[in-house]
């Protein structure tokens, strides 16, 4: 099925990745079941979600409700066929002794955020009824704001994020695809603390480790601050112009379950930016000048997903099926490839700053 933003793709209207930080949010990640109906269930949801958005966000047109929808690599091939995101692929799993950047299975992204978890939690259901059957979740994740913006580390999260033109320029692809002008690529990680033992450390230790004073959420200086310090190694620059990505992470937990953790969510104009944060993180920069967090923190999940514009969503009708592709003569692996580079991710605590940290 071939789909386009518009007649003109540089018109399309692009989801609210860029969205304010909010106080509640749900994340869900599902899988699309293996049916023929569950394919066209879940293309007639692409149309539908705008209006289910409108229903509910008009209970409090102040509370900021969004909801962003992204599509992993095998479900856009199962889903839309031709053409696909020039930089979409499966997330790429990274090893390092003990330290791992695990891939985990996802087909769909929901985000949804707003200053109240009630609106978020009617989305949910309203989207979950939607798509019934044709979908099983995978893992769902309700986030809150802890205090003063900060994760449970103790630290201010966010900070470095680009704002206003810087964010729509870090975030939104342009002239580089454009037959998915407007989109985003998104990056998810679940990370639980071992909060017992980072509450061992001292300030001075913890704020070494991030690279921010805890308090005051100053950066250190160059001068003190050590190369393997979070916001270090998730600083990407390249060209002399330093690469950004916009995180939206939130807290979550189970304190009856002594879980307590930081969903990261990181949306890019390239996937490249974000995974050579996650580089330099896991592997180190020189490898083995590695984040010293992850001694702490622990990935549970993995998933690279694409946001469409509204445009592209809006046009998905129910009975579309995936165009097959004309046969193309064979290209050289080293030549189809994806090139990997430039990632970052920032993990609660962890800061994400768009290539801010």
């Amino acid at each position: 099925m071939v789909l386009s933003n518009s007649e003109n793709p540089l018109q399309a209207v692009p989801q609210l990745v860029s969205a304010p930080l909010s106080r509640a949010a749900i994340f869900l990640v599902l899988r699309i079941n293996s049916g023929t109906d569950d394919l066209d269930t879940v293309r007639s949801f692409c149309a539908d979600i705008s209006s289910i958005l409108r229903a509910v966000e008009f209970r409090d047109i102040e509370a900021g409700l969004s909801c962003v929808v992204g599509f992993g690599s095998d479900a856009w091939d199962r889903l839309f066929g031709s053409p696909r995101p020039a930089e979409l692929h499966p997330f790429r799993e990274i090893r390092a002794g003990a330290r791992q950047a695990v891939s985990t299975p996802g087909d769909v992204l929901i985000h949804i955020r707003a200053k109240r978890m009630d609106l978020c939690f009617e989305v949910a259901m309203q989207v979950m009824a939607r798509l019934g059957s044709a979908v099983s979740t995978v893992d769902e994740v309700h986030g809150f704001r802890y205090f003063d913006d900060r994760d449970l580390l103790g630290f201010v999260d966010g900070t470095e994020n680009p704002r206003g033109d810087e964010a729509t320029n870090a975030v939104l692809i342009r002239d580089e695809d454009p037959a998915f002008y407007g989109g985003s690529y998104v990056i998810v990680q679940k990370y639980v603390h071992n909060l017992d033992a980072w509450n061992q450390l001292s300030t001075e230790a913890q704020e070494r480790i991030i690279g921010r004073k805890k308090l005051s959420d100053i950066e250190l200086d160059d001068s003190v601050k050590p190369t393997s310090a979070h916001s270090a190694l998730t600083t990407i620059v390249e060209n002399g112009e330093e690469m950004k990505i916009l995180r939206d992470n939130m807290p979550f937990g189970r304190a009856g379950q002594g879980e307590f953790g930081t969903y990261f969510i990181g949306y890019s104009r390239s996937p490249r930016t974000t995974e050579q944060m996650l580089e330099n993180m896991f592997i180190g920069r020189p490898p083995g000048n590695y984040d010293r967090l992850l001694d702490f923190s622990q990935a549970l999940t993995g998933s690279l997903f694409f946001v469409p514009s509204v445009t592209f969503l809006d046009a998905v009708g129910e009975d579309a099926s995936p165009a097959v592709a004309e046969p193309e003569p064979e290209v050289p692996e080293s030549n189809s490839q994806i090139s990997r580079n430039d990632g970052s991710l920032s993990i609660g605590s962890l800061k994400g700053d768009l290539s801010r940290e």
